[in-house]
């Protein structure tokens, strides 16, 4: 799968909104950020599908999306997303998830489970703001609590990155091309002297 699938839309009407927990990441194209992802939503008894662009996602991570409800051919109904924001996670669950998904190197689904329980809600603080706390844990030496440090700062950059461009004003597939152009040699800070440059090109 390398392109989004065709589907019947009206090109002018509203956009409707979307919101809920990524239950499962179907395709991701780490070269272009174009996603296919599974979404347990409010008041819908299946799972539904969101077409749409993000530069990374993994289960756990809740998603707002603006977009249109579209019919693919193929698999059906669909919500096809033209702005989607990708958030942490903020319950327990969803916490372990998203942790035990690989997206943050040095962290597999056991030593997620054992993050969460060790130090709940609260495990993102921890790993941000006092991560020599995570050699607590037995087993976890300061290697790994190194390794996971590192890789903890890489998702943030980006996440800060994403919110940064959305923010003013740039749709989610573009702001991965932006991302994939400057973000793996700059940070926020960058973008924001650089933003009137950057946004016009």
């Amino acid at each position: 799968m390398t392109d989004a699938p065709a589907a019947s839309y009206h090109a002018n009407s509203p956009l409707d909104t979307l919101a809920g927990p990524v239950e499962r990441v179907t395709f991701h194209s780490p070269e272009s950020g174009f996603c296919v992802l599974r979404v347990k939503v409010r008041g819908e008894r299946d799972l539904i599908t969101v077409v749409g662009t993000a530069a990374q996602v993994a289960p756990g991570e809740h998603i707002d999306a603006r977009g249109q409800w579209t019919i693919d051919a193929r698999h059906g109904r669909q919500f096809k997303a033209n702005e989607l924001r990708v958030v942490p996670p903020g319950t327990r669950e969803g916490i372990e998830r998203y942790l035990g998904s690989g997206l943050v190197k040095g962290i597999g689904p056991h030593f997620a489970k054992r993050l969460v329980d060790a130090f709940g809600e609260q495990v993102f603080d921890i790993i941000e703001q006092a991560p020599e706390r995570l050699r607590e844990l037995p087993g976890i030496g300061k290697k790994r609590q190194e390794r996971v440090t590192r890789a903890w700062a890489e998702q943030k950059v980006i996440r800060e990155i994403m919110v940064f461009l959305q923010s003013h004003g740039v749709g989610t597939a573009r702001a991965v091309r932006i991302f994939k152009t400057y973000g793996e040699v700059s940070n926020v800070n960058y973008l924001g002297r650089s933003a009137s440059i950057i946004l016009a090109g």
